[in-house]
C-alpha cells in the first residue's frame, strides 16, 4: 500500500481503480455488493453503487428483471428466470417498476440513501411513491416488532419529501392504520397527518372513522380529524380552492352525522367540528342541521346556553323552506334558534316576492329595440318571440308567487304560535314569581 510502490503491486491503485469502474459493473454486481455493505454508515464504495443504480432506473431498457438479487439465493434461480419474467408481464407490471423487488432487498438506511438520490435526480415522484409502499409491504412480511418501526419512520420521511399530488391518500390512510399499532416517533406521526390533512378532500368517510385511542370515552378519534382539518385549511404547498373546500365541507358533514350519535361525545368537541370549516364550505346548511338534530335528540341534558353555541353555527339562510319550517318546530332547539330560523325564512320570502314583482312588471313593459331605421326588420323579426317568452315568463311568475304567498302565510301562523307560546311561558313565570313573594312575606308572620 505504499506510495512509492506503482504498478500491480500497490493496494490503493487497484482500490481506486476498482472504484471508478462501477459504472460498468452488472445490475446483479451492484445489488451484491450493497447488500453486503448495508451495515456501512457511509462509504465511497455505497455511494458509487446507489448512484450507478439510479442512473440506470431512468433508463429502463437498461437492465432486466432477469437480473434480481432477490432470487440470487435461489437455487432454481436460472431456471425460473423466464418464467418470472413472464409473469411480471401478466400481471401487468410497467417496465418503469420491474426493480421494485430487487431494491427491496436492502436496509431502511440505504433506502434512504437511494431516496434521496433518485429525487435530487428529479426522478418521477408517483413511480418513487409507489416504491416506497412496495416497499413497506415487502418488508413487513419477514420484520420483527423493532424493525416494522424503523422501516415506517423511514417511509413517512421518504413519503413526505415527495410532491403530495404524487402520494395516494388511500395508501396514506392504509400507513396510517398500521401506525396505529406502533409507537413512531411524534415527528413522523406529524408528517404523515399533515400529508392525509393535504388531500383530505380526496378522503372517504370510511377513511375517517378511526377508532378513538385506547383509553377514551368516545367512539371516533375526533381529535386525529381536526387536526386533519387544519393541515388541509393551512394549504402547504397547494392553494385549496372553492371546489376543494366544498367537497371536504360535503365529506364532514356526513362525518359529523355519524359521530354526532355518540353519547359520549363532549358538546366541545362536536362544536369544534361543526365550526372548523369556513361558511363558504357548505352551499346548504340542511345536513349540518341534520346532524346537530341528532347530537341534541341524544344529549338533551344540554344547557340553553351549550345548545345555542353549537346552533350558532348554522346559517340560517342556507336552509331550505322545509328545514326552516323543521327548525322552527323543533322542541330539542332553543326559543331563539327558531326565532331566528323564522326571521330568515320571512327575510327569504319578502326577498323573492320583491323579485318576482320586479320580474313582473320588466316583462310587462313594452321592449323597444328600435334605435334605428336599418335595424327595423331584424326588430320585425324577432318580436314575436320576444313576445312569446314574455307570456310564458309571466305564467310561471303568477304561479311562484302564488306558491310563495302560501308559505309566507304558514310562515306567519308559527310566528303567531311562537308569540303566543312566548306569552304564555311569561304568563307563567310571573305567576311563580308571585307565588314566591307571598310565600317569602308571609314566612315573618308565622314566625312572629
Amino acid at each position: 500500500m505504499n506510495n512509492s510502490v506503482s504498478g500491480n503491486r500497490n493496494l490503493i491503485e487497484k482500490t481506486m481503480k476498482s472504484i471508478e469502474e462501477i459504472s460498468y459493473w452488472t445490475w446483479s454486481d451492484l445489488l451484491a455488493t450493497l447488500k453486503r455493505c448495508q451495515d456501512l454508515q457511509s462509504s465511497g464504495i455505497v455511494e458509487r453503487c446507489l448512484d450507478s443504480l439510479v442512473g440506470r432506473l431512468a433508463i429502463p431498457s437498461e437492465a432486466s428483471p432477469c437480473a434480481s438479487t432477490s432470487s440470487l439465493d435461489s437455487p432454481g434461480f436460472w431456471l425460473s428466470c423466464d418464467t418470472r419474467s413472464t409473469k411480471s408481464l401478466k400481471d401487468g407490471f410497467s417496465q418503469a417498476t420491474w426493480w421494485f423487488e430487487d431494491l427491496s432487498i436492502l436496509s431502511p438506511d440505504m433506502i434512504e440513501m437511494l431516496i434521496k438520490s433518485m429525487v435530487s435526480r428529479k426522478y418521477n415522484h408517483v413511480i418513487i411513491g409507489r416504491f416506497i409502499f412496495h416497499y413497506q409491504k415487502s418488508k413487513f412480511y419477514t420484520a420483527s416488532p423493532d424493525e416494522k418501526h424503523q422501516v415506517l419512520e423511514t417511509v413517512i420521511d421518504m413519503l413526505y419529501t415527495l410532491d403530495t399530488n404524487s402520494i395516494s391518500c388511500k395508501s396514506l390512510f392504509r400507513i396510517y392504520r398500521v401506525v396505529l399499532n406502533l409507537n413512531i416517533s411524534k415527528n413522523s406521526r406529524n408528517k404523515l397527518e399533515c400529508m392525509i390533512g393535504s388531500q383530505l378532500d380526496q378522503a372517504t368517510l370510511d377513511n375517517l372513522l378511526i377508532p378513538s385511542p385506547y383509553g377514551a370515552s368516545y367512539l371516533y378519534d375526533v381529535n386525529l380529524v381536526l387536526r386533519f382539518l387544519k393541515a388541509f385549511l393551512c394549504g402547504g404547498d397547494q392553494q385549496v380552492s372553492p371546489m376543494r373546500i366544498k367537497k371536504v365541507g360535503s365529506l364532514m358533514d356526513m362525518y359529523i352525522a355519524e359521530v354526532a350519535p355518540d353519547p359520549c361525545l363532549k358538546s366541545s368537541k362536536f362544536l369544534a367540528l361543526v365550526v372548523a370549516l369556513p361558511d363558504s364550505a357548505r352551499d346548504s346548511s340542511n345536513e349540518l342541521y341534520h346532524a346537530i338534530d341528532i347530537y341534541l335528540e341524544v344529549h338533551a341534558g344540554l344547557s340553553d346556553e351549550e345548545k345555542m353555541k353549537i346552533c350558532c353555527a348554522l346559517n340560517y339562510e342556507k336552509l331550505s323552506t322545509e328545514a326552516g319550517i323543521h327548525l322552527s318546530q323543533n322542541a330539542k332547539f332553543p326559543s331563539k334558534s327558531a326565532v331566528q330560523a323564522l326571521i330568515s325564512q320571512q327575510l327569504k320570502l319578502k326577498n323573492l316576492l320583491q323579485g318576482t314583482n320586479n320580474t313582473k312588471l320588466y316583462t310587462n313593459s313594452p321592449c323597444i329595440f328600435i334605435e334605428t331605421k336599418g335595424k327595423a326588420k331584424k326588430d320585425e323579426a324577432c318580436e314575436p318571440t320576444l313576445y312569446s317568452e314574455r307570456l310564458d315568463i309571466s305564467v310561471d311568475n303568477e304561479k311562484l308567487r302564488e306558491h310563495l304567498q302560501g308559505m309566507q302565510c304558514r310562515v306567519m301562523e308559527l310566528e303567531k304560535v311562537c308569540k303566543k307560546m312566548q306569552s304564555e311561558m311569561a304568563k307563567i313565570m310571573k305567576s311563580k314569581a308571585a307565588a314566591h313573594s307571598s310565600s317569602a312575606r308571609s314566612l315573618p308572620r308565622l314566625c312572629s
